[in-house]
This record gives structure tokens, sequence and C-alpha cells, in this order.
């Protein structure tokens, strides 16, 4: 288990909301990434590197090593927040820090700082024939959205 930070999460039915965030994504769900982990202020997720998520030269596009960092961190964030609410990416910063390649990429998204309006998160991604090489690391602010 990867430890989560200590936060308390202020829905107690917080890994049913996470769960519907990558059941009710399409683009999530058309990629394949599934959570494998929920605690409060942490998410692991995990992706079976297919063809079409690769680019021209066979390495994982960065837009799919993107999309799996933000969404990653966003339902670690999701964990955090009252019943009602959702998240939504306020920012985005990236860095890819190698090529990724291999039968798997896992993600660790971890809030930083939670707040009432605005959460900080992070998330590494990580690839290679080992599934242990830090392949990517992004770090995103969310808003904290109460839908009217």
């Amino acid at each position: 288990m990867t430890r989560a930070p200590d936060f308390p999460p202020a829905n107690p039915d917080y890994r049913t909301e996470v769960e519907r965030i990558f059941q009710a994504a399409p683009f999530i769900r058309s990629l394949g990434i599934e959570a494998e982990e929920i605690a409060p202020g942490l998410c692991v997720t995990r992706l079976a590197v297919r063809e079409d998520h690769q680019q021209q030269d066979g390495f994982v596009h960065a837009g799919v090593l993107a999309t799996m960092a933000d969404h990653t961190a966003g339902a670690a964030g999701a964990t955090l927040i009252p019943a009602g609410a959702i998240v939504l990416t306020a920012e985005f910063k990236i860095n890819l820090l190698r090529s990724a390649r291999g039968p798997e990429l896992r993600c660790v998204g971890r809030v930083l700082k939670p707040g009432r309006t605005l959460i900080v998160a992070e998330s590494e991604v990580y690839g290679g024939e080992e599934g242990a090489t830090l392949v990517a690391k992004a770090t995103m602010t969310l808003a904290v959205v109460r839908p009217r």
C-alpha cells in the first residue's frame, strides 16, 4: 500500500465518488485508466499500455501521461471534498522526465494541501519494464466547485 497523506475526508462516502469519477468519464474509460487504491488524499491508478497509447516512435504519448497524471491527482483531491462538490483542474504543470515504455504505467496522486476552494496536488507516473522508473511528475491546482 502506498502511504496516504493524513487528511480527513469531508465525505464519508468518498470512495463511491472517486469510483464515479473513473466510470463516468468517457475519455478515461476509453484510455483504460483504472483506480487501484483510494484513500483520503491519495489515488493510485494503472494503465495497461496499448498500441493506441503510443506516439510515432513507440513511446507512450505525452498526452496519455498528462491525462493519467491529471485525472489521478484530481481523484486524490476528490477524496477530501464535501458530498455534492466536484473538483476541476485550474492549473496544471507536468515534467516529462524520460520516455515511457513498458507493458504498464502506474500513477500515484497525492494531495499536498487541501482547502475549501483550492486543493494543491501532485502525481508521479511510473513506467519501464519493471514499472519502477519515474517518467513524469505533475503538480496541479484543483478548484472545488459546488454545483448550483
